[in-house]
């Protein structure tokens, strides 16, 4: 049962801890921008905003999950 459950636990531990930095980096930049970035792409549907931090997140997460592979 070990040998099962500690790759599992690994998993889900890191997962959690790459979720974490994930969003405090998000509030990170949220707080550098001068305007509220989700108000402008919800209400106000600014497509362009949208694309810049989608990719702000996905290149976050391919850092997040470089690091913690190694």
């Amino acid at each position: 049962m070990d040998i099962f459950l500690k790759p599992v636990l690994s998993s889900l531990l890191f997962s959690f801890l790459g979720l974490a930095i994930l969003l405090i980096s998000y509030f990170i930049v949220e707080k550098l921008t001068p305007e509220n970035t989700w108000k402008e792409i919800v209400q106000n549907k600014n497509i362009a905003l949208a694309i810049v931090f989608a990719a702000f997140i996905i290149g976050i997460a391919i850092i997040i999950s470089g690091a913690i592979h190694g």
